[in-house]
């Protein structure tokens, strides 16, 4: 008689990268009357850890500029570079992995207002001395003529390049379209809204509806442009002046303006009557904002000297970034991996932050990423919970912004039981309730 045996290999019974044997578990609830209580404590502890591992802070680049840093533009073709224009006109490049600048220049005789990278490889910046100046850092030294210089009726305030074309738009009291493959020094287009002569302060290219065309002016407007028609297409003004724009890459409607009410508003060109969702926990004006990669976070730079990260999906940050030394931050910007922010301030100090502030980047064992998972989906499960959730919510603010942020929080109560008491004792009909996201919108127009 012939007997067939079970046989199994040893390292099926093995748990991965250990000669330990793995243990069969019944996972019948029945069996297990403290799993809830035994997985509750693993999620406060695994809480508590993050909170003490929290170290946003990595570096200061190098030595910095010697005036504020005003602008920062990534390279979208590198992970390791990026580029950052001061106030006393100088333009530098930096390699992230070793901290330090790999080139520099004198764009310009005063502040360096805008500064962005062209599809191979080299870097366009401006400034308000009406010229938009043409440098090639991957393939010339330090301190070189510009490769090219394309010249303006006026001070010029921001520039941004098309994704795939040889062009690129520069703003001033109008947009001025340029092409880079052609040697003349006059624009080929020239886009403005009919009854506008206010200053534009910002503009963007869509990076998906590559002809699509966002600024924002200091007569409080947000206008889209199409480069198809050569033409404005719609405007909406706003409660206040917007200071930066950045398009979603991965929902090409969307985008965020960065506001002067101390607000970060996500809109749908589609529809601007309303927003998608308020950003609201500065307590200064907001002067940059951009979406991560993933398009599902944004980071801003505001007045207030901090910095903070968002959900997009959420009204609140879920972290706020400030060192004793970081003045008034003008510029802020992801990394193209998502997983560090850059920030430029007021003191000329370029800083580089994780965008996970407990998070570290070094090699881990497939234990240890087991482990991490667990937290993370033990942290997802017991996020109700008042203990857990009043941990992972608590951070340390300074304390001119949280003493900020109670006056502000009092005056907008205020307001908002002003604007019930008109609606109540107003005749029927005549006031009515605007939603929170309609309210910052005053016109739209097409």
């Amino acid at each position: 008689m012939k007997i067939k045996a079970l046989s199994r290999s040893s390292s099926s019974q093995q748990l991965p990268g250990t000669g330990v044997s793995r243990t069969p578990r019944n996972l019948n609830p029945e069996l297990h009357p403290f799993e809830r209580a035994r997985e509750y404590t693993r999620a406060l502890t695994a809480t508590k850890l993050e909170r003490m591992f929290a170290a946003p802070f990595i570096a200061q680049l190098g030595n910095g500029h010697v005036d504020g840093v005003y602008s920062i533009a990534k390279d979208p073709s590198s992970l390791d570079r990026f580029a950052s224009g001061s106030g006393d006109g100088v333009v530098k490049v930096w390699d992230l992995p070793t901290r330090n600048e790999t080139w520099q220049a004198q764009a310009h005789e005063n502040i360096v207002k805008g500064i962005c990278w062209t599809r191979d490889k080299k870097l366009l910046s401006c400034g308000s001395d009406k010229t938009v100046k043409l440098f090639d850092p991957y393939n010339t030294d330090s301190n070189t003529a510009p490769v090219g210089t394309y010249l303006g009726q006026g001070a010029f305030n921001a520039i941004t390049h098309h994704r795939h074309q040889p062009a690129f738009a520069a703003a001033s009291s109008v947009i001025s379209i340029y092409d880079t493959s052609r040697p003349s020094s006059s624009p080929s287009q020239t886009l403005e809204w009919p009854t506008t002569v206010d200053t534009i302060r910002t503009v963007s290219f869509n990076q998906t509806e590559t002809s699509i065309l966002a600024s924002a002016g200091t007569d409080r407007s947000v206008i889209m442009y199409d480069l198809r028609t050569n033409s404005p297409i719609h405007r909406t003004v706003l409660n206040l002046a917007s200071n930066a724009i950045s398009w979603n890459p991965m929902e090409a409607f969307n985008f965020a303006c960065a506001n002067e009410d101390h607000n970060v508003y996500i809109f749908d060109m589609r529809n601007m009557k309303r927003a998608l969702n308020v950003l609201r926990d500065h307590v200064a004006a907001v002067m940059d904002v951009e979406f991560s990669p993933t398009g599902e976070e944004l980071v801003s730079a505001s007045y207030d000297r901090t910095i903070r990260l968002w959900d997009r999906r959420k009204g609140h940050s879920r972290d706020i970034y400030h060192t004793k030394r970081m003045q008034r931050v003008f510029s802020c910007a992801f990394t193209p991996d998502s997983n560090y922010v850059l920030s430029g301030s007021d003191d000329g100090n370029v800083r580089l932050w994780r965008a996970r502030a407990s998070s570290r980047q070094g090699v881990k064992s497939f234990r240890e990423k087991q482990k991490l998972e667990y937290d993370d989906a033990l942290k997802a499960r017991y996020a109700h919970m008042p203990e857990i959730r009043r941990i992972a919510r608590h951070r340390h603010q300074p304390k001119t912004v949280k003493k900020a942020g109670e006056i502000k929080a009092e005056e907008i109560a205020a307001i908002k039981r002003r604007e019930e008491n008109e609606r109540k004792h107003s005749k029927k009909g005549l006031r009515k309730r605007r939603a929170e996201r309609e309210k910052m919108v005053l016109a739209d127009e097409d």
